[in-house]
């Protein structure tokens, strides 16, 4: 079991509009770092932890527990040049782009990077590194447990309908 947390920009995909969404189930679109790719491609499994953090907003911070409820699959959006995300170096052949679906289980009151800062057991937590952009970081099962209150236990599948 890994966890991870992944950004997203609530004017993109809020927790709102994942919620809403059917199943509370969104692609997590637009991933084009290659780091943040290949965390996707090759470490997140169906059943992962995620914290879902609202990025680049007058509030960042965690908003929402979520699951990885996807295995990777190529973004669509590389391909469609209409789109932000196009890639014209990309190809339906040979995708250079994944994503993986993102369940919201849960939203939370907004958990902000000076409330995080303030948690002496969360100093390593990659987020709070400076330098650190990356959109979609691993988060170690103890930083989990200090945010989610609920151990390193895989999270519940339930979702409201």
């Amino acid at each position: 079991m890994n966890y991870w947390l992944m950004k997203s920009e609530p004017g993109e995909c809020s927790v709102d509009d994942a919620l809403a969404a059917p199943k509370a189930t969104v692609p997590w679109v637009g991933v084009r770092n290659y780091q943040a790719r290949n965390f996707m491609r090759d470490a997140m499994r169906v059943g992962d932890g995620v914290l879902f953090y609202h990025s680049s907003c007058d509030q960042p911070g965690i908003v929402g527990i979520a699951r990885v409820a996807s295995t990777a699959s190529p973004d669509p959006t590389q391909f469609d040049p209409a789109s932000p995300y196009y890639d014209a170096k990309s190809s339906p052949e040979a995708p250079r782009w994944l994503l993986v679906d993102v369940q919201v289980l849960r939203k939370i009151p907004t958990i902000t990077l000076p409330a995080l800062r303030a948690r002496p057991e969360l100093a390593e937590l990659l987020v709070l590194k400076k330098g650190n952009r990356l959109s979609i970081t691993p988060v170690e099962p103890r930083h989990w447990q200090a945010i989610t209150g609920s151990g390193a236990e895989a999270p519940a599948k339930k979702v409201r309908s």
